[in-house]
């Protein structure tokens, strides 16, 4: 019998991590293992077993040309920043606010995975992150009935995504506004299931799609 290739999901938990912090920036990037290894200065041999081994251990100096080459910083890649808010670190000299285009705002939505919505409720607005997908130009959650999520459904609703770079003072943010329906066709709710990314992180029963049409996109990127 031919032995079956790994799925992604079992390389993941192969990975430590550090591992998946390299290999997710270095994705976002649009960078090669051997592109990033060259700029680093290591064979790409050695960046592998970085990204697919848990108990790697690479010294100071190494970390140092990694974060450089995927412009970041040591702290995050190896966590220490994953509890600490964005937008601590100091002002770029220089930076400016450049307005984003509907094309460049829908290419960024479909690199995330986590936006925020603000949901209008008898108490007031509320933002609440949720795990989305844009599927023909909508953006398409899971949610549980009755939930916060839920409440957007037949209301008019602003959904928020961006990326904060603090080693390097840039980032971009696209707020999109639309109304928002909950999905109750069986054929509609089964293609959003095949088509859509990943899963709700929160886990548990969550059956309820609930579709967001944007009317008005808009988007900035503070650029250095």
């Amino acid at each position: 019998m031919a032995e079956q290739a790994p799925s992604r999901a079992t390389e993941d938990q192969a990975r430590g991590d550090l591992g998946r912090r390299l290999a997710a920036r270095r994705t976002e990037l649009g960078l090669s293992r051997a592109e990033t290894a060259a700029r680093a200065g290591m064979v790409p041999g050695y960046l592998q077993y970085l990204e697919e081994h848990p108990g790697a251990a690479p010294g100071s100096g190494v970390l140092l040309r990694l974060a450089d080459v995927l412009e970041t910083t040591v702290r995050e890649l190896t966590g220490g920043d994953s509890d600490v808010p964005h937008g601590l670190g100091r002002p770029a000299p220089a930076a400016g606010l450049v307005e984003l285009s509907v094309p460049e705002c829908r290419a960024l939505l479909g690199t995330h995975g986590v936006g925020r919505l603000a949901v209008p409720t008898v108490s007031g607005p509320v933002v609440v992150p949720v795990n989305y997908s844009l599927v023909g130009g909508a953006i398409v959650f899971r949610t549980e009935p009755g939930s916060t999520p839920a409440q957007a459904a037949g209301c008019q609703v602003a959904f928020e995504v961006d990326r904060i770079d603090d080693a390097f003072s840039r980032g971009w943010s696209v707020l999109v506004r639309g109304h928002a329906r909950t999905v109750t066709d069986p054929a509609e709710a089964r293609t959003l299931t095949e088509r859509a990314r990943g899963g709700p992180w929160a886990g548990g029963r969550r059956d309820e799609w609930v579709r967001i049409e944007p009317t008005v996109i808009t988007g900035r990127r503070i650029t250095v």
